[in-house]
């Protein structure tokens, strides 16, 4: 072999080996980018998923895990375990003197209310009964319950030798249930272990409520802020940035403060009234607070800046040389504003149809203070249950509903939403 062709070898070599460190650097960059990249947003993601993962996560497993009563009797679950609940006939005698005897440790201990509470949700009326037997065995001995526990609980109260209370308590000492679930839709399980639906239907028309009563708000919104957006997108930048403080005033304000002037204004002697008397229009005060109406009226104005926003960002950026070729075609100004500038504002109007719509679904302060019982919607129901009645697991059952109905939705408003603008292109 010639010199030349070693010294050719040789430098092929060298490119070679410096190929492949440029590589591994490369690759060494590549990696320390990424690293760099992740550490940034990592924050991002502590925060989402503490914010919203977390939360989301732990009510999806409290709607369906209840330990409670399981905790307060386990002896007497794991005794009723054998029994067949579908039968007419109660529990036997060995039953119920391990529940004589847990009842009575837990009057000791001050518990019995919250077992009465827990089963009184399964089968109403059942914790008055829970309650004053515990107060009686509370005086007994506990050897005396472990052999005479059946007599003594059939002779105090003549519910205990009903099959119905012994199903609710089996049924409620499940750890893993979807009761709540069931309720939260308005459904039940019969003695035979069939889903039926419940004689009252109370759930369900509070879900079809609020849908109908968020749909309506931002069908308002969208009537109102639409007009309103034209203006500021086609005014001078002077007065469009005066109008712009008036709609960004709200934000500006407490939603406590905003709400609680819609109670002055609509209140029978309010603002609102004292100056229908005044012209003479009415002669006896409308009853417009606490009522649906009150909570549609308060929350448009509370949500108006969510539809207004989107559809300004949109409608400034459309040329207005659009409109004015169409009529120079011939168009007329209405057909042209609907079939020219109308289609090129559908990506404002469906986000801020959905940023409202979304919100107002799951308002809890302005349906409360200002709707009453005719204006409530389902997250004040929520928000009862885990203040009020203690109910955690109805409650996350209900706001699991709820989640998955935005979500259905959702996924809806982005498929009409998807053919939309792939008419429009």
């Amino acid at each position: 072999m010639s010199q030349s062709d070693l010294s050719m070898n040789n430098n092929m070599e060298v490119r070679s080996v410096l190929t492949a460190e440029e590589m591994a650097q490369s690759r060494k960059m590549q990696r320390r980018r990424k690293v760099i990249a992740f550490a940034f947003v990592t924050p991002l993601l502590l925060f989402v998923l503490i914010a919203f993962i977390a939360p989301i996560g732990t009510m999806l497993y409290r709607s369906v895990y209840h330990p409670t009563v399981a905790q307060l009797i386990p002896d007497t679950l794991d005794a009723l375990s054998g029994w067949d609940e579908t039968t007419d006939i109660r529990p036997d005698d060995a039953v119920l003197n391990r529940f004589s005897v847990e009842l009575k440790q837990l009057a000791m201990t001050r518990k019995s209310g919250k077992l009465g509470e827990e089963i009184n949700r399964a089968m109403p009326g059942t914790s008055s009964v829970i309650k004053s037997t515990a107060r009686k065995f509370k005086k007994l001995d506990t050897e005396l319950l472990r052999n005479e526990g059946a007599t003594r609980l059939l002779a105090s109260k003549p519910q205990w030798k009903e099959v119905e209370i012994w199903r609710a308590m089996k049924a409620s000492g499940a750890v893993f249930t979807s009761s709540s679930y069931l309720t939260a839709l308005d459904l039940d399980r019969n003695a035979a272990g069939e889903i039926v639906a419940r004689d009252t239907q109370v759930y369900i028309q509070l879900y079809l409520k609020s849908l109908k009563i968020a749909l309506m708000i931002t069908f308002l919104t969208a009537v109102i802020g639409f007009p309103l957006s034209y203006y500021l997108a086609t005014a001078s930048p002077k007065t469009a940035n005066t109008l712009m403080v008036f709609v960004l005033l709200p934000f500006w304000t407490s939603l406590l403060v905003r709400t609680t002037s819609w109670i002055a204004l609509l209140q029978t002697n309010g603002v609102v009234n004292t100056f229908l008397k005044a012209i003479h229009v009415i002669t006896d005060p409308i009853e417009m607070l606490y009522t649906q109406s009150a909570t549609v009226i308060a929350m448009t104005h509370i949500l108006l800046p969510f539809m207004i926003l989107p559809l300004y960002s949109v409608m400034k950026g459309i040329d207005p040389s659009y409109l004015r070729a169409a009529m120079s075609l011939g168009a007329k100004p209405i057909p042209a504003f609907i079939r020219i500038y109308l289609p090129m504002t559908v990506p404002g109007l469906s986000a801020g149809a959905l940023l409202v719509f979304i919100i107002s679904i799951g308002y809890y302060i302005t349906p409360a203070l200002v709707g009453g019982t005719d204006g409530q919607m389902i997250s004040n129901i929520i928000a009862f249950h885990m203040q009020s009645s203690n109910n955690w697991e109805l409650a996350a059952a209900l706001g699991s509903l709820l989640l998955a109905l935005i979500l259905i939705l959702y996924w809806v408003y982005d498929r009409l939403v998807g053919v939309s603008n792939i008419k429009l292109g």
